[in-house]
């Protein structure tokens, strides 16, 4: 049977590789801060400032006779998954994860990717995928049990690890959302649009979410330049730059093939966080990266 995936080019591969690069940075720098500011008022900062950035390129797209409104529905569930939950999620897992560990059990995405396609939009998952996603998932179980297969039958998972896996889940529904519904004509060529669309409706779920983290009492914000500096950082490169380039990327190659691209933040983030925070990865983060590479491999070869 022919192979009817879409080809890989260069520069759609580059595309997805610059994405999990400013994930990696923002893992280890959403790690430095976490004692300055809790976690999902980090998330609602960020994209507060993205949005400043990027509102007088495409403040067009919020006027009332705009096309997004028509289609509000959609952009509000993008908005939930991609930016009001991932990321939210992301740094509670920062709290007591190692930026490593995070990523790592974030590689599990291809599995969600190949699960939700086939239950919910019908696409058929092939051989290779199937091996593919699997090896990635031992991987993550690896990362999960700490090197310790006891440990993992005991299920003594620490709250980051639980919290990575919805966030990983928010994020392959997302990706799938990207591509399977139909994107409103005014915005087709208006990346700049399109994902301020998105950040209208992300910005209250994150106000909102950030609201309910301040009543339960996390009201922890020690303002400093070098928090100011990790703001400036993940609202550029990991929330705008980052996102436009997922977003061109998997629209060309598909939301699968993206989907493996992520476990090249394990590398990147293993990379800073030995540059940055002094973690070196253990024997077992190795072989779990062998795991989830021999995935990508396995995956992404064509018939």
């Amino acid at each position: 049977m022919p192979d009817h995936r879409p080809a890989l080019t260069s520069q759609t591969a580059l595309l997805l590789a610059t994405a999990p690069l400013m994930w990696a940075g923002n893992a280890v720098v959403g790690r430095l801060v976490h004692s300055m500011v809790a976690p999902v008022a980090l998330n609602f900062l960020r994209w507060v400032i993205a949005f400043a950035l990027l509102a007088p390129l495409a403040w067009r797209v919020l006027r009332p006779g705009s096309s997004l409104w028509p289609h509000w529905r959609r952009y509000c569930l993008l908005g939930l998954l991609g930016i009001g939950s991932y990321n939210a999620l992301q740094y509670m897992a920062l709290q007591t994860s190692s930026p490593l560990n995070v990523t790592l059990v974030g590689s599990g995405t291809p599995i969600w990717m190949l699960l939700l396609g086939r239950l919910l939009f019908g696409v058929p998952v092939s051989g290779r995928q199937l091996a593919g996603a699997l090896a990635s998932v031992a991987g993550v179980l690896l990362v999960l049990s700490r090197g310790s297969w006891q440990e993992l039958l005991a299920l003594r998972l620490v709250p980051g690890d639980l919290y990575m896996v919805l966030a990983t889940l928010a994020w392959a529904l997302y990706s799938w959302l990207l591509v399977r519904t139909d994107q409103p004509a005014g915005l087709r060529a208006d990346w700049a649009g399109f994902l301020l669309a998105q950040m209208v409706f992300g910005l209250m779920w994150s106000g909102a979410f950030a609201g309910v983290e301040w009543s339960l009492g996390m009201r922890r914000f020690e303002w400093s330049w070098p928090l100011a500096a990790a703001l400036a950082f993940i609202a550029i490169g990991p929330a705008l730059l980052a996102y436009r380039c997922w977003g061109l990327g998997v629209q060309r190659a598909g939301p699968v093939v993206g989907g493996f691209f992520i476990n090249l933040t394990p590398l990147f983030a293993a990379l800073l966080s030995a540059a940055f925070l002094g973690e070196l990865p253990r024997p077992y983060h190795a072989l779990a990266f062998v795991l989830i590479v021999g995935g990508i491999v396995v995956s992404s070869r064509r018939s």
